[in-house]
């Protein structure tokens, strides 16, 4: 059953008011691919635009916070916490995660994804001028827990 549709189908915000306080947590992952030059440069800070790491850090983590104002029926909540890295793969991919934490009465699942999306899509930006063909090949959940129960991607 999808909760965010009400018995005609119609898009409805979840009442999470009867649901108890626990801490939860999730963690995310996005993939880019490009090529071996654009992440060298892009691992040794050389880009012409500045830190691409450290500006993607910062947006995924604003861009988390910032959850509710672009997915229309997520709920405004309390974070304690986004974290943001990255990780070489190989010499063609870059691996992007995301932490996140709050003590509330509903999921911040969507916070982790919102903050690989986002570092994803700004290492995208950072990094065009040099690398146009560059692919967000994959963006997923990996685990969340606390609530009713607790999922881990095994995939």
């Amino acid at each position: 059953m999808l909760t965010h549709l009400n018995k005609d189908g119609e898009a409805v915000m979840v009442d999470v008011g009867e649901k108890n306080v626990t801490t939860r947590t999730a963690r995310a992952y996005a993939r880019i691919k490009m090529k071996k030059e654009t992440l060298e440069m892009l691992l040794s800070a050389d880009l012409k635009k500045g830190d691409g790491l450290g500006t993607a850090r910062v947006a995924g983590i604003m861009g988390g916070k910032k959850t509710s104002e672009l997915i229309p029926l997520c709920h405004n909540i309390p974070i304690d916490k986004i974290a943001v890295d990255f990780e070489k793969e190989d010499d063609a991919h870059l691996a992007v995660y995301s932490f996140t934490k709050c003590t509330y009465k509903t999921g911040i699942e969507m916070e982790a994804l919102t903050a690989v999306s986002v570092a994803a899509l700004t290492i995208y930006d950072m990094c065009k001028a040099v690398d146009r063909g560059m692919v967000i090949e994959e963006i997923k959940l990996l685990e969340k827990t606390g609530g009713k129960s607790d999922y881990k991607n095994e995939g």
